[in-house]
This record gives structure tokens, sequence and C-alpha cells, in this order.
């Protein structure tokens, strides 16, 4: 079925039809044309979501970032960004496969409707014009008719009149016979016109608009194809999208399922660990006793000049530096202002950058030695000569660098030494037996006043010549027990206090006991002997 044989005299309905699919194509594209400026926005106010929660310092600078739940943070804000711009590509697809291309379709649709209907209303034309020529030569044909009648009644009558004259007579007559003629003549030219008329009429609704009608059919179905097509792309652009955004989705979720609260916790020790000892405790202040007792006679241990010693043995009141404040501090090239176990990784930081500068320095020396003896044995490659100046910086960078390695590994040797002690100091404490009651019953003072003074001693000696780690040196008097894997040491370390054991660089060893999160790491010699070495020092395998 077609337009030209079913809708022959639906002209207008065809104009209005054709006017309507045309307005349907440009709110389309106007709709697409909103639709990515709201994707637009919207992608623009994500990435200024995005920007807003960014941190602010760079991630080497912020130590926020080493912690799980930062960085997953921060993997969803990577993410949410990637998917603005998953929505800006939509927007872009749209506004050019769409906007573009259907806008400037509907103007090509336009220019081919106008001339459709413009080649539609010229045959109408014709044929109006047509019809008028016919209704002319009709009414001209019934006019000559009508005269002729007469003049032939007028001849009759002087025919018959006997007192009309022979010339009137003949007049008469000559009129009839030339308006009888003239009829004759407007018969035979209406009828050419009626005949001319219908030929043109068939060919108008016969061939002619069915033919411009059927072109109108298949523009607008065109049209409809194409706007079908548009519809199609609309879905496209967001398809075409789906795999980025839901590989941006199933990020989050990763993101989501990477944040460790056991991990964080052990960052945040390892940031912020000091490795000082704690501070011990506050001795009593006995107000009620005489100032001038010896002693001997104070069961709370009173020094002999009568003032209350509220130090612990190696103790100062400034010792007790979680609570105060803190001061401002200057910052050193040996980060001393730092905690000890701070400055021991600061330190540890250092010495293995300055350690990466100095093999690469190492490196490029060895290449330019290579450079430097190709252009020794191939002159026309280039100078060996331009090369000293380069050798002898480099030369130059890897002595300052080894200093700077001598001093960073003196100072991390002072650091380490420094966590030790205090740990040392820390666990002298915890095995220190407990102090003796305040009073006791009157008939033991004596003996209790002997326990006294012992108890009083007791904690200064201990604090010289305790072992560090006394609990380890139980354990090393058990059976030994079997490597949990091996290591290899990778700096020297001597061992000087008890309770550590020394061992040379490149030194294989068995790994008893793995870091318990304090920096040190129990190992077996093979020439025999146990104990503790920093972890930093050591490349450890486990079984």
């Amino acid at each position: 079925m077609d337009w030209g044989t079913e809708l022959w005299d639906q002209f207008e309905v065809l104009e209005r039809h054709t006017q309507w699919g045309l307005d349907l194509l440009d709110r389309y594209v106007k709709f697409v044309k909103e639709r990515t400026e709201v994707e637009q926005a919207y992608a623009k106010q994500l990435r200024s979501l995005v920007k807003k929660y960014l941190p602010k310092r760079p991630v080497k600078d912020d130590p926020e970032s080493k912690f799980s739940q930062q960085q997953s943070f921060m993997q969803i804000l990577q993410e949410v960004n990637d998917f603005a711009g998953q929505r800006e590509l939509v927007a872009e697809n749209l506004s050019v496969r769409v906007c573009l291309e259907l806008a400037k379709y509907s103007q090509e649709m336009k220019q081919e409707r106008k001339m459709h209907f413009q080649e539609g209303r010229r045959a109408q034309q014709q044929l109006e014009n047509g019809l008028k020529q016919l209704e002319n030569s009709k009414r001209k044909f019934e006019r000559d008719c009508r005269e002729a009648e007469k003049a032939a009644q007028t001849a009759e009558r002087l025919d018959q009149d006997i007192n009309a004259t022979k010339a009137d007579v003949e007049k008469a007559k000559q009129q009839a016979h030339l308006r009888s003629h003239m009829a004759e003549e407007s018969k035979n030219e209406y009828a050419a016109q009626l005949q001319r008329f219908n030929r043109d009429q068939a060919h108008f609704y016969f061939s002619q608009m069915p033919q411009i009608f059927d072109k109108l059919q298949n523009m607008d179905e065109r049209r409809a194809t194409r706007l079908g097509a548009g519809y199609g792309l609309l879905s496209e652009a967001e398809l075409q999208v789906v795999p980025i955004i839901a590989k941006c989705l199933e990020g989050m979720k990763v993101a989501s399922d990477a944040v460790d609260a056991k991990n964080d916790s052990q960052v945040l020790i390892e940031l912020h660990k000091s490795g000082f000892a704690r501070p011990g405790d506050v001795e009593f202040e006995d107000f009620s006793q005489p100032m001038n007792r010896a002693p001997s006679d104070s069961s709370l241990g009173t020094p002999s000049d009568g003032r209350p010693d509220l130090r612990g043995p190696g103790r100062s009141r400034t010792k007790r530096w979680p609570f105060s404040k803190k001061n401002k501090t200057v910052v050193t090239e040996d980060f001393s202002h730092l905690p000890p176990e701070q400055q021991r990784k600061r330190l540890q930081q250092q010495l293995e950058e300055r350690n990466r500068e100095l093999q690469k320095e190492v490196d490029q020396r060895e290449a330019l030695k290579k450079m430097k003896d190709v252009y020794e044995k191939t002159p026309q490659m280039g100078d060996p000569a331009s090369l000293e100046p380069q050798i002898t910086e480099t030369l130059s960078n890897i002595e300052r660098l080894k200093l700077e390695v001598q001093k960073y590994e003196t100072w991390l040797a002072e650091a380490e030494s420094r966590v030790l002690s205090n740990r040392g100091d820390s666990l002298s404490r915890h095995t220190q037996p407990p102090d003796p009651p305040a009073s006791a019953p009157p008939e033991d003072s004596n003996h209790n006043s002997q326990d006294k003074e012992g108890s009083e001693e007791r904690p200064s000696e201990e604090g010289q010549d305790t072992p560090i780690y006394t609990e380890f040196d139980e354990d090393f008097e058990e059976e030994p027990a079997c490597p949990i894997g091996h290591c290899v040491a990778i700096y020297h370390f001597e061992g000087s206090s008890e309770g550590t054991i020394s061992m040379a660089e490149g030194e294989d060893l068995s790994l008893m006991e793995e870091d318990k999160g304090d920096g040190w790491t129990r190992v077996r010699r093979k020439q025999g002997g146990e104990g503790y070495v920093p972890t930093s020092y050591l490349r450890v395998t486990l079984n």
C-alpha cells in the first residue's frame, strides 16, 4: 500500500503529517541536546566533588596515605573521576552522533519536502488552469449557441413577415448562419478543451500526484527510520560505556574490600612508635615522718638528705614526655629531634636512598668507562678526553655518597642502640620483683627494714647489670627450636648489648623467631649462638 494510491485525495493531510514528522525530529534533537548538557553538568560536578576531597599534600608527604582506609578512599575518588569521564564521553557521543548529524539531516529533509510539495502545487495549479479554460470554452459555447438560436428565430420570423423586405430577410439569414458557424466553432473548441482537460486530469490523479506522494512517503519513511536509529544511539551511547562504568563500580567494590583494620593499626604503630621506654613508677613521698630520720628507719626509701626522690633509677621528671606539652623542635640532619623508633626509620630510609644514589653513580661510572674504552679504540666515534669531566664528577659524587652512607650508618647504629637500650630498660622494669608493702607487722619490723633497704638498692643494681633480654636468655636455655626460615645480613651489626648477637654483612643466618613489631628478630649463627639483631638489617625468607 502506498500513499499515491490510497491517499490520492489527501494532499493537505500528507502536508500536515510530513511537517509533524520533521517537528518530531527537531524535538528529539533538542531533547538530546539538553540531555548532553545534563550529562556535562553532572560530569563537571563529579569532577569538582573529587577535586574537593583529594588531599592537598602530595602522597609521599602525607602519612595518612599509608592507611588502607585512605588508599581505598583515594581509589574510590579515582573511580568516580573515571566515571565522570565516561559521562563526558556519553555527552560527546550524543552531541556528535545525534545532535549534529540529525540536525543536519533534518535540514536536508525540510528541503526535500519543500521541493516535493512545490512540485505538487505546480501540478495542482496547472490542473486548475486547465479547468478554468474548460469552463471558459464551455460558457463561450453556451453563449454562442444561444446567440445562434436567437438569430435563427429572428430570420425565420422575418421570412414569414409579409411586411419585411427581402433585404432584411437576407440579412437576418446571413446573421443566423454566422451565429450558427460561431456556435459550431465554440463547440469544437469546447470539445477539444474538454478532451485536453480530461487527459491532464487523468495524468494528474493517476501519474503525477501518485509519484509525488510516493516520493513524500519514501522521504517520510527514511526520516522515521533515521529517527529510530537516533533513538537507538541514545541507548548505544550508554551501552558503550557500561563496561568501563562496571569496572569503575568493581574498582569501588575492590577498594571497599581492601580496607584492612589490622594493617592500619600496624601502620599507625609504624608511623608513630617512638621507641621510648615507659615512665617508671612515681615513688611515695612520706611527709608524715620526721625529715631527719635515717634512711634505714624509713619504709619508703627516702634519701638521706631528707628530700624525697621522685625519680626512679636513671629517670627524671622530663622523661614523662607523653604528658607534657610538645615544644617546637628544630629539625636536625640525624633526626635526633624525633623519638628513637621514628629516628631509626627515617635514618634507614635516608640510608636506602643514599645507597640507591650510590649504585646509580657507580653504574654511570662503569658506563662512562666503557664508552671511554670504545672512544679510545675507535677515535672516529668520539674524543675520550670529552668524558673526563663527567667521570671526574661521577667519582666526586661517589666519594660524597660513600661518606654520607658511612655517616648515616653510624647514626643508624647509634639509633638502633638507643632503641635496644630503651627496650631493655622497659623489660628490666617489668622483670623486677614488686616493691615491699608500705607497712608491716611490728614483730617483723627489723626483718622488713632489711628487706626495704635491699629493695631500695636493688633497682639501681638491676638497672646496670640486668641483661636486656632476660626472658630471652631463659628461652635459650631450653632445647634449641627448629628454624622457621633463613635470612641474610644486609649490613654489619655489632651485638654489644646483652641478648643481641653480632653478624657480618652477607652472613647466612637461621631465622628462629619473627619480628614481633619491636624492630628485632631472633636468629642463630651457623657456628653457634643465638640472639637478636635489627630486622631492618636482614633479608628474610620464611620456610
